[in-house]
């Protein structure tokens, strides 16, 4: 089992930024996937960014350019540094990780709001 953790979200204006981070406790060491998914109200859960055990990475379209994936190994953490933010980034942002199996892990959400 691989428990995760989110935490970082918020309340903040258009443009402003906000970093969130995931740390994970468990069987680690099954793990070769981990990123962020994103639900807004009425819409489906979507893929926002993901990076792997080899660091490569990738984002969905609508972040590109604003949204950076990284992690810590030694601290068992993943980030997700948010920049310029757009009132559509309002969602609950979840952790997702992925182990050999396959098996998926969720966090539990942390709510970003972007408002003014």
């Amino acid at each position: 089992q691989v428990q995760l953790v989110e935490s970082g979200g918020g309340l903040v204006r258009p443009g402003e930024s906000l970093r969130l981070s995931c740390v994970a406790s468990g069987r680690l060491f099954t793990i070769y996937t981990m990123g962020w998914y994103r639900q807004a109200p009425g819409k489906e859960r979507e893929r926002v960014a993901q990076i792997t055990l080899g660091g490569t990475t990738d984002y969905a379209d609508s972040v590109k350019g604003r949204f950076t994936i990284s992690r810590d190994s030694a601290k068992n953490t993943v980030y997700l540094q948010m920049n310029n933010l757009r009132p559509e980034d309002t969602a609950v942002y979840y952790c997702w990780h992925v182990a050999y199996g396959p098996e998926t892990y969720w966090g539990q959400g942390t709510q970003v709001t972007i408002s003014s």
